[in-house]
């Protein structure tokens, strides 16, 4: 089995598919899926697919590109929806400086605040960094000790990996370590430590070099699964079954 931790199925972009995509991801051995929001809108809506599927798991946040949409009643919307039992972990959340939607401060500000409320309801922080991450470290270390979670889509080395660990987060993989060139990328997933490790897909963007020019869906984890298998000179089966036992504990699903 293994474990899509981010995805954004309830996304337009599967709008005429969803159900099918949801089964594809199942008969390609995909049991479990963490749905992310990245807004109020997303977030209810990652709440409501993850209430019709029973291995479907949802995650609440304000992505940064829509930090400027947070707000004094952002907190209460947020930890609201985190009240019900199949909200697994807020996010995504934290820094993008390569688009750069929102003004650098304000992203800041609504980074630190879902970091801190993440903390005080201790459910871990799915975190988005893009060209940012000093920045993006810089505040998960102003919580450490107090906050857990994951770098999402992670871009980093070797040496970014060790300090994302160093902090208690976990660093989790998506299509781009499939791609030829990504060789730093490669050594980072094998440098990470097997109870840190983590993969995803962040569908619909990003499809693994097999799909690639596709949309991606969960089922397509399957290849990210393969190389950094590879590049960590394991089999898959011993990949699947690791990720998905830390899948598990960091969001704290039950099961085997």
């Amino acid at each position: 089995m293994l474990v899509d931790t981010h995805a954004h199925v309830a996304f337009e972009a599967f709008e005429e598919d969803r159900q099918e995509v949801i089964l594809r991801a199942h008969a390609s051995g995909v049991g479990i899926l963490v749905e992310v929001g990245i807004d109020e809108a997303s977030s209810l809506a990652a709440l409501r697919l993850a209430r019709g599927h029973g291995p479907i798991f949802a995650a609440v946040g304000v992505h940064p590109h829509h930090a400027a949409d947070w707000g004094p009643a952002s907190r209460e919307v947020l930890a609201g929806l985190a009240s019900d039992p199949k909200v697994v972990a807020l996010g995504e959340m934290g820094l993008d400086y390569y688009r750069d939607r929102a003004p650098r401060e304000v992203q800041r500000e609504a980074f630190r605040a879902q970091l801190e409320l993440a903390s005080e309801l201790d459910l871990p922080a799915i975190v988005h960094t893009r060209e940012a991450w000093e920045d993006c470290l810089e505040e998960v270390e102003r919580l450490r000790g107090r906050v857990r979670g994951v770098f999402h889509c992670f871009s980093g080395d070797v040496a970014v990996a060790a300090r994302c660990v160093e902090l208690g987060f976990h660093c989790s993989f998506a299509g781009p370590v499939t791609y030829p060139p990504n060789h730093a990328l490669r050594a980072a997933a094998a440098a990470v430590p097997d109870d840190r490790l983590l993969l995803e897909t962040d569908c619909p963007y990003l499809a693994p070099q097999a799909r690639r020019g596709r949309r991606n869906e969960p089922a397509f984890v399957v290849h990210t699964a393969e190389a950094v298998a590879r590049a960590r000179g394991g089999d898959l089966e011993a990949l699947a079954t690791s990720t998905s036992r830390n899948a598990r504990a960091l969001f704290r699903i039950a099961g085997d």
